[in-house]
């Protein structure tokens, strides 16, 4: 079944085609709302919309700092297809859409920012790759949000990456976000402890 979604983010009304068999086909997902409410985006950034789906968080971001900013990548052919279609559909159809799973296909890099609803999966698989190989595709400085609704895994993960984190919880989500401090993974401290 097809819908079309009527959405106001960070005041901007956008429109998205969608349908059954991609994530939240019926309306933007709380999750991916809670996680814009945490972020500002400003000219210079150069985000990454990782896990796109039909595209809410990249074409917004496109329709606030301008599509040569954006960068979207989704492992799902009908996602990658309705992300195209929705840019379109929301004067942004400069936007580079990619299909890849995580990072394998994409060669995109010098990020100010990755955001990303990851896909909830017990053995954690897919988040500790976006985690892992996302560090590498940041700026010094560039920050990594996920939202998510399990906190403990991803907290120590970031962690230990990253070298620290910020949690909010907003609307009964976990929004973390990390910054890259240096170029290589964080490493223990004294005693083991990782700062956080």
């Amino acid at each position: 079944m097809n819908h079309l979604i009527e959405a106001n983010i960070k005041g901007v009304s956008l429109q998205f085609k969608t349908e059954d068999g991609v994530f939240s086909p019926a309306r933007v997902d709380r999750g991916t709302l809670a996680m814009l409410s945490e972020v500002d985006f400003a000219e210079g950034d150069r985000v990454l919309d990782l896990g796109c789906g039909y595209g809410a968080v990249g074409i917004l971001v496109a329709k606030l700092i301008g599509s040569q900013s954006v960068v979207m990548v989704d492992k799902d052919p009908l996602a990658v297809d309705l992300a195209r279609e929705n840019a379109v559909l929301n004067g942004v159809p400069g936007i580079l859409i990619c299909q890849s799973d995580g990072f394998s296909q994409l060669s995109e890099t010098g990020f100010t920012m990755i955001l990303s609803n990851p896909p909830y999966h017990t053995d954690f698989s897919v988040a500790r790759h976006f985690i892992e190989k996302g560090f590498n595709r940041l700026v010094l400085g560039g920050k990594m949000y996920l939202v998510v609704k399990r906190r403990e895994w991803y907290k120590n993960k970031l962690v230990s990456i990253f070298g620290g984190v910020q949690i909010s919880e907003v609307d009964g989500y976990y929004v973390l976000c990390a910054e890259k401090r240096s170029h290589g993974y964080a490493k223990k401290g004294k005693g083991g402890k990782r700062r956080i």
